[in-house]
């Protein structure tokens, strides 16, 4: 399931050393949350937008790693719209689609497998503090991969929930979510086991 999001290419961000697309991953993100202005955060979607095209993916590729979130990030614009202002609503929403994006071409440029044995060596030196490299990457990864699994779940909840005319309903839409997630979470957990 989490292998299936890696999408083969001879792109150069395909190309990029895993290490680098994570660094690059983590200065996006530092200067997605360092500047608090809305012209910024829609210059750093607009980049992360640019960058499917030259990692070889197609438009609709990117706009399929947010358009299962795409409810709840108008939901969050509305929300702090509402409680703080329209600016620090829409700062959220475009710090978060930009993240998202980000998040995506990494992992639909990067095989899981680059993305543990890169963040084992990158974590290597605090084996010696007794943290378990082995484990922390692997979470990591998984962190990372799942962003835009969980997105698919969403989506494919909602759009069950919207045929039995239950998709306006917070705890029909949120109970099997849940379940599913702490399911996946279960096989994962006896894979990780089993691999130890």
């Amino acid at each position: 399931m989490i292998g299936g999001l890696y999408r083969p290419g001879d792109s150069p961000i395909h190309r990029m050393k895993p290490g680098a697309k994570l660094l690059a991953l983590l200065l996006f993100a530092i200067g997605m949350l360092a500047f608090s202005s809305p012209l910024i955060a829609g210059a750093g979607l607009a980049l992360a937008s640019l960058a499917y095209p030259i990692g070889g993916l197609s438009w609709r590729i990117a706009f399929a790693q947010i358009r299962p979130l795409l409810l709840v990030l108008i939901v969050l614009l509305a929300v702090q719209t509402w409680l703080v202002s329209f600016e620090a609503g829409l700062l959220l929403f475009l710090r978060f689609a930009a993240l998202i994006l980000a998040a995506g071409l990494v992992t639909l440029t990067t095989k899981t497998g680059d993305l543990v044995e890169t963040l084992e060596r990158g974590l290597s030196p605090f084996a010696r503090f007794g943290v378990d490299t082995a484990k922390v990457s692997l979470a990591i990864s998984l962190a990372i991969r799942f962003m835009p699994v969980i997105a698919a779940v969403f989506s494919d909840i909602r759009e069950a929930q919207a045929a039995r005319g239950r998709d306006r309903s917070a705890i029909a839409l949120a109970v099997p979510l849940i379940v599913r997630l702490l399911k996946m979470g279960d096989e994962i957990a006896e894979a990780i086991d089993a691999r130890s």
